[in-house]
């Protein structure tokens, strides 16, 4: 009896869109391994589905740093500091990613390339290193810099929120017992602000996973570029996109659950 309740009430508490979502994705890989055409298909889309996790990974782990960083300028109390961070902050959430992509790929990367050569130009006369070119970038590696330049200023600001969550009395507590003010945001403030902002930081990956369908623009060759390719040369659009979709849903809709998963973990912490 225990464990037959234990099950009902397991069973009472999976959400109806869940059982939904799963439902349609059984019967859509039921239908992928009866059907040759779609096997095919599957295993073409498949050779993307590194370079889209490999693009979304790099891009994530980046726009945290550089994101805590703006977090941290952002709270900091020298104006100068502040000013910038908001400045490039509030400049990059004006801007669509798609617009940051192309900036990026089609002007970043020869601004670049002529910073470096300025940079290295005893080097390059001296023929120690050749001079870089925007060729030298590839386009996964634009859209990877794109995507973190572009997150980062989102990032930034769950770690400002995180960072103003903490009650403003242990700084002054941390002070009152000799800590300098670096030395209370990295032993008193940001432990408590990352561990208050891990669900948003968490819903920002599976943004980043969708979003890194834009690179498929460039060339690149992710699971949207490769089936967007095959549908054109088999006109299978209707099959195609139903496995393109299809992955990016397995990946979103598990990351997402273990995002609930761990908000309701903290939930019950915090109530301890």
């Amino acid at each position: 009896m225990t464990n037959g309740r234990r099950a009902a009430g397991i069973a009472a508490g999976v959400p109806w869109w869940l059982v939904l979502l799963v439902g349609l994705g059984a019967i859509a890989l039921g239908t992928a391994l009866a059907d040759a055409s779609y096997r095919v298909i599957f295993g073409a889309v498949a050779r993307g589905f590194g370079v889209t996790i490999g693009v979304a990974l790099a891009s994530y782990a980046a726009s945290l740093a550089l994101g805590l960083l703006l977090g941290l300028a952002r709270s900091s109390r020298l104006r100068p500091l502040r000013e910038a961070s908001t400045f490039y902050i509030e400049l990059v959430r004006g801007l669509p990613m798609l617009v940051i992509l192309y900036y990026i790929a089609f002007v970043g990367a020869p601004a670049l390339a002529e910073v470096l050569n300025g940079l290295l130009a005893p080097l390059i006369r001296a023929g120690a290193v050749k001079a870089f070119q925007a060729r030298d970038f590839s386009f996964a590696t634009r859209a990877g810099l794109a995507l973190t330049l572009g997150y980062a200023a989102f990032i930034a600001e769950i770690f400002r929120a995180g960072i103003e969550s903490v009650d403003k009395g242990q700084v002054e507590a941390a002070h009152a017992l000799g800590l300098s003010h670096s030395q209370t945001m990295l032993r008193v403030v940001l432990p408590q602000a990352v561990k208050n902002v891990l669900p948003a930081l968490a819903n920002e990956f599976v943004a980043i996973i969708k979003d890194s369908a834009l690179v498929s623009v460039l060339g690149v060759q992710d699971i949207t570029q490769i089936g967007k390719v095959y549908a054109a040369s088999t006109f299978k659009f209707f099959e195609t996109y139903n496995v393109v979709a299809f992955f990016y849903l397995c990946m979103t809709v598990s990351l997402s659950m273990l995002v609930r998963a761990l908000e309701r973990r903290l939930k019950r912490e915090s109530a301890r």
